[in-house]
């Protein structure tokens, strides 16, 4: 049973590696499954999932942001800009 459980950690580590915020999630989902009746497995892999869900919704808002301040310097017309 140990030799399966290290396995598949060894299989699955590369995968939480490219969850960007799974692992600050798993951290605070176990702490306050635990205080909320000792679910900290149940509370991690919650906390998982909200943790990698709001960093792509950051990662993607930071790209819509980087486009539009590319798209907002490409509109120079060359006259100063009007106060």
């Amino acid at each position: 049973m140990r030799n399966l459980l290290l396995t598949m950690a060894i299989f699955v580590l590369p995968i939480i590696a490219n969850a960007h915020g799974c692992i600050k999630g798993a951290a605070v989902g176990g702490v306050v499954g635990h205080v909320a009746g000792h679910h900290a497995v149940a509370g991690a892999a919650v906390g998982c999932v909200i943790g990698h869900h709001r960093a792509t919704v950051k990662e993607r808002e930071a790209a819509q942001n980087a486009a539009q301040s590319q798209a907002g310097s490409g509109n120079t017309t060359g006259s100063s800009p009007s106060h």
